[in-house]
């Protein structure tokens, strides 16, 4: 293969940024040197960032394409090709895909029907095929309270990518949707509920989550280990709820919803994980803490882009601004993730890692992406 070169750059190592230049040859990085040189044949990246391709652990981007709208059906091959090249555009060159297992079909207006196990096999149908341009993996979203969740955790495998199983529990009056009102307004605004089928649902949550919690919450913690998955916990709101994830073995925390439970999870040594649309929009649309004063606690790990993918890199420019430190921004949305799932080829801009990485032109207090390319090959 012809080598690439990235020259006049300023490139984002692991713990400060260079001027210089990168090549790559086979699929992987070459060589990092210092200097302003444009040999023959370089790309010239015009004073330009380049750092490792972005790793996204945790967004519900793919559930958009499948279903656009309120009970519109998008064809799902479609809907995926065109998840993978919106990630792509965004600088994402490794993605966890958050499908939900766990359903409820006994509740006519507010049902949440079964879906992963097909969208997983076409997915991964596409990536066997070698029609998608960046890496995928599956990120299975046990929602605890729920019908039907050992029988679809049942269906999937250790051949079948899944590198996270993250706890949820959205039980009214809990975690995120400690604030009921919250809920209701979520609820009540997806569904069309009127008050009383509201307090219905909340009635029949609560009962179900009495009554299977505790068995689906094991179900979920031992189906990660026989897929060999990294197990996550999701928006814990106590430092007792942060003792239970850590006796569970969880390595990272999916966005605590308070100071307390991050730094209870600082101190059992999980990392934290907040939403990217949270500390670009200064809040939480659920009222929990904002994630800019856990940036400012210095108790911000991992950021994911949740629901607004091209928020991910802007987060970690933000964060760089914010810290006076463009490598620490830049660790949230690559070194670190890779860390937290067990992926130690990329992240790092480092001879011998993998090729990912992007070239980024810093643009209105953002960014914006001038060049992807995944195992040395430019896809974007």
């Amino acid at each position: 293969m012809t080598e690439t070169v990235l020259a006049n750059a300023k490139i984002v190592l692991p713990t400060e940024v260079i001027s210089g230049s990168l090549a790559l040859r086979d699929g992987v990085i070459t060589d990092i040197a210092q200097g302003a040189t444009v040999l023959p044949g370089a790309i010239d990246c015009e004073g330009d960032l380049v750092m490792p391709g972005l790793i996204e652990l945790h967004t519900d981007n793919l559930e958009r394409h499948i279903q656009p709208r309120p009970g519109v059906d998008w064809p799902h091959a479609t809907a995926i090709l065109a998840h993978d090249a919106e990630l792509c555009s965004v600088g994402i060159t490794t993605v966890f895909d958050a499908l939900r297992v766990g359903s409820v079909f006994s509740n006519d207006r507010s049902h949440y029907g079964e879906y992963a196990r097909q969208v997983a096999s076409e997915l991964l149908d596409l990536r066997d095929r070698e029609a998608l341009r960046i890496s995928h993996f599956i990120h299975l979203r046990a929602e605890v309270c729920s019908e039907t969740l050992i029988d679809e955790l049942e269906k999937f495998g250790p051949d079948d990518r899944v590198g996270i199983v993250s706890l949820m529990d959205h039980t009214p009056g809990e975690r995120q949707f400690r604030d009921v009102e919250k809920l209701r307004d979520y609820i009540c605004g997806k569904h069309g509920l009127s008050a009383d089928e509201f307090s219905a649902h909340v009635a029949s949550q609560i009962a179900l989550k009495e009554e299977v919690g505790a068995r689906h919450e094991a179900a979920a913690v031992a189906a990660a280990r026989r897929y060999g998955a990294v197990l996550a916990s999701h928006d814990d709101t106590t430092s007792d709820q942060v003792a239970c994830s850590a006796a569970h073995g969880v390595h990272f925390a999916e966005f605590p919803t308070t100071v307390e439970a991050a730094d209870a999870c600082r101190q059992q040594g999980i990392a934290v994980m907040m939403g990217a649309p949270n500390l670009i929009r200064g809040g939480s649309h659920s009222g929990n803490v904002a994630a800019h004063v856990l940036a400012e606690a210095n108790l911000l790990d991992i950021v994911s882009s949740d629901y607004v993918p091209s928020s991910l890199l802007g987060s970690a420019l933000f964060l760089g601004d914010l810290w006076g430190d463009v490598a620490r921004g830049i660790r949230t949305v690559t070194a670190h993730p890779a860390e937290a799932v067990g992926l130690s080829d990329r992240g790092r801009l480092e001879p011998g890692a993998r090729a990912d990485l992007i070239r980024v032109r810093r643009t209105a207090g953002s960014g914006a992406v001038h060049g992807v390319w995944v195992w040395g090959v430019r896809v974007g």
